[in-house]
């Protein structure tokens, strides 16, 4: 018996020690070949990037990064100078005062202010678009690009009602943005701002959409006819007139107002009404906007107990919701197709408006010149009255 288990164990190492020949064999003739079949390994960070690929994501690349690479280049620093009256000066000039001081002491009457903002290039020969307010009170100012080129640019218009300036280098061959769709925008896409805040050279900081439509009026601006983006991507003084992107790296919007009264919120100009004011600008150097001359508000139940109670408002509302002409302007389009005060606006070329807000945007959206049917209620009766807007004119609300 023990000479059996012998046999079996000794065979079992014979067995043992072939494989084990047979393996170091493999191993030291076949190192070469191995080698030769393992698949080239590439750094996730150098990996080839594609804009909205899903997979890209999830291997941890960074978009807002290859965002920041494309654009960045088409981003300008923008600095103004403008002459501003004293208002020293002009005490100064009191007599009151220059009994004291006498004829002895020069008086200022105006002084340099300078300030610094963003714009971003549009087209390859030196078209810029940027803030009316970064621009404002001046013809030229210095363009600096991301490379350190300095030029001088020549404003071409600007139009203070939508914030829209376009500005002009001499140069070719420049890097420019691509623009993108800002009608597809939903709340809680990403946004990306590249800017130069407080002075600080192609910025980038990241948010979100955190909400469409805001009319002038909730954004602080009652004068201007936007309906703003609202994002949370850090948004200071000196990002005006800088870029809004998509993940993408497309312009969305400029970046143009902040409240000084919250954290987080700031708002752009969808690209759509830029491009279109800019349009405006290039070819004769003013944007015109429809105008009616009515001013009106919404009204709710509140509001219409309220307004009952004014004894010099000299009519009854007599309906809790819509939008109330609240006064018609003398020799106004309004005025002109029999527009009232007391008129419930409930149409506006066609579609339905139940705020202030759509009776404007309607009106934009319209043709100086061109019919514009109103549908409103007068003294509870139905009445369509044909408008023809005019040309807004300066000083004036709608």
């Amino acid at each position: 018996m023990r000479i059996k288990q012998l046999g079996v164990y000794v065979g079992l190492l014979l067995l043992g020690g072939s494989v084990g020949i047979w393996g170091s064999r493999y191993l030291v003739q076949s190192p070469q070949t191995q080698q030769t079949q393992n698949p080239t390994v590439i750094p996730a960070s150098l990996k080839p990037f594609s804009f909205g690929s899903g997979s890209s994501q999830q291997n941890n690349l960074n978009f807002i990064a290859q965002a920041a690479q494309k654009v960045g280049p088409a981003v300008v620093r923008i600095d103004a100078t403008r002459q501003v009256p004293d208002e020293a000066g002009e005490a100064m000039e009191n007599p009151f005062f220059r009994r004291f001081f006498g004829n002895e002491m020069p008086i200022p009457k105006e002084h340099l202010e300078r300030g610094t903002g963003s714009g971003f290039i549009v087209s390859s020969d030196g078209q810029l678009l940027t803030n009316a307010h970064v621009v404002d009170g001046t013809k030229e100012v210095k363009v600096t690009l991301k490379d350190g080129q300095v030029y001088r640019g020549q404003v071409l218009g600007t139009d203070p009602m939508t914030d829209v300036a376009v500005v002009k280098i001499d140069a070719t061959n420049l890097p420019t943005v691509e623009i993108g769709n800002g009608q597809q925008l939903q709340p809680g896409e990403w946004a990306i701002a590249i800017g130069n805040p407080l002075g600080l050279d192609n910025t980038v900081t990241v948010g979100i959409i955190s909400a469409l439509g805001r009319s002038s009026s909730e954004v602080g601006v009652p004068d201007k006819r936007v309906r703003f983006i609202q994002t949370d991507a850090a948004i200071n003084p000196g990002n005006s007139g800088g870029p809004l992107l998509n993940a993408q790296g497309e312009v969305i919007g400029i970046n143009t107002a902040i409240r000084a009264d919250a954290q987080g919120l700031g708002f752009a100009i969808p690209i759509e009404t830029a491009q279109r004011v800019a349009d405006q600008l290039l070819l004769k150097g003013k944007a015109d906007h429809p105008y009616l001359g009515i001013h009106m508000v919404t009204l709710n139940p509140e509001l219409q107990k309220e307004l009952n109670q004014d004894q010099q408002l000299g009519f009854k509302v007599t309906q809790t919701k819509g939008v109330l002409v609240v006064r018609v302007i003398n020799d106004s389009p309004a005025q002109k197709a029999g527009l009232k005060p007391g008129d419930i606006i409930l149409k506006v070329g066609g579609k339905p408006v139940g705020k202030a807000v759509e009776v404007q945007e309607q009106v934009e959206a319209s043709t100086i010149g061109d019919r514009l049917v109103v549908e409103i209620i007068r003294n509870n009766q139905p009445k369509t009255l044909t408008v023809l807007p005019g040309t807004f004119p300066a000083n004036q609300a709608e």
